[in-house]
């Protein structure tokens, strides 16, 4: 089976992915809400964020300082292409499993 068009090895761990679809929900998003919803310590969200940024998929700001400093994430026009076209890549993958097709014997 051929891997479809879109499909990035990059974006398809389950972090990753559950990440880039929190970021594309929204045009930024802060540190502390990303941590909470994807359940993850700091530095394992650091680690998710900055693969993202290196791969021109995420910007990253940081706001304000002391304890009063914030970092907010948004998708670059690029992480949106790459996410789009990487849910795409997996409607294909899926509707290859449709009801219609034949079932098959174990």
């Amino acid at each position: 089976m051929t891997t479809p068009a879109g499909f990035d090895e990059l974006i398809h761990p389950p972090t990753r992915l559950g990440l880039m679809a929190l970021l594309a929900a929204t045009e930024w998003a802060e540190f502390s809400f990303l941590k909470e919803s994807l359940e993850l310590t700091d530095s394992a969200l650091s680690k998710q964020i900055s693969t993202l940024a290196e791969a021109g998929y995420a910007e990253v700001r940081k706001e304000g300082a002391g304890r009063r400093r914030r970092t907010l994430v948004m998708l670059t026009p690029q992480g949106r292409t790459a996410f789009d076209g990487h849910v795409e890549a997996l409607r294909q993958l899926v509707g290859r499993a449709s009801p219609a097709s034949p079932a098959r014997k174990p």
